[in-house]
């Protein structure tokens, strides 16, 4: 055999190998697509105003089974569902803001298509990212029977710090960051005081801190009044846990977009 044919038959092998590598990932139902990265490059091209048409086409034609495998971890499903939910927040309401003057049916509207689907906004928040929680539960009541969808993509844990991180398009939302796996704790702490900070107001002569409706919209995310004043205190809005009052501020639902921010 001269040099020639030697390399031509490693050649061979070598695509064969890959090849048989390739077909070995979908036998065994390994997922190629990194699901993470995607969302984080729709929402870069929203936050950069490029056109977001075939990342929307790519989220709207993948399969729910893929879906599912791609996104084993909270802090994988965590950071795909915040930065498609704020995305399509930004989107949506770009085209159409009039939407908005209906913020119940504009939330409960099924209109953002994954993985086979039509979800809606509330889908998403209420029954993906809070662990299928009744929208009107205050934390405290969870969905008797969830729909397929929401049992396999679903967070196995709820986190308070989300409330921190969704952006639902008003004024007095979270500004929107780009999440990533790796970095996603980082991030929801900084976001988390970020916000805190901006929105609390603590008289301590009074022992009165001026708090968000978030606290109370969703009391039992964050452990009721006690769980909320911890949150405070490590947080560094109060000086003390005991006796203070907290009052809640009026929701400011002005529509607000483009509200962006580095974390």
């Amino acid at each position: 055999m001269n040099k020639l044919q030697s390399k031509l038959l490693l050649l061979f092998f070598t695509i064969f190998c890959f090849s048989t590598s390739e077909a070995s990932k979908v036998n065994t139902g390994i997922v190629k697509v990194d699901y993470n990265k995607l969302s984080e490059e729709f929402l870069s091209c929203v936050k950069e105003n490029r056109n977001t048409e075939e990342i929307r086409k790519e989220l709207a034609e993948l399969s729910l089974e893929d879906l599912e495998k791609g996104l084993l971890t909270d802090e994988q499903k965590l950071v795909f569902w915040l930065n498609i939910y704020n995305g399509y927040i930004q989107v949506i309401l770009s085209e159409k803001p009039d939407l908005y003057k209906d913020r119940s049916a504009f939330f409960k509207k099924e209109q953002i298509p994954i993985a086979g689907s039509i979800l809606s906004f509330e889908k998403i928040e209420h029954g993906i990212i809070r662990k299928s929680q009744w929208p009107l539960g205050l934390g405290y009541v969870r969905k008797w029977f969830p729909g397929k969808i929401e049992r396999k993509l679903r967070v196995k844990k709820r986190d308070y710090r989300i409330h921190f991180a969704l952006n639902c398009g008003a004024k007095d939302c979270p500004p929107v960051a780009i999440y990533t796996a790796s970095r996603l704790n980082e991030q929801l702490n900084v976001g988390t005081k970020l916000f805190l900070k901006s929105m609390s107001s603590y008289n301590e002569e009074l022992n009165t801190v001026y708090v968000t409706s978030l606290f109370s919209w969703f009391r039992g995310d964050f452990g009721g009044k006690s769980g909320t004043k911890k949150i405070l205190k490590e947080n560094n809005i109060i000086s003390t846990i005991k006796g203070v009052e907290i009052i809640y501020k009026n929701y400011d639902w002005s529509l607000y977009l483009n509200n962006f921010i580095a974390i």
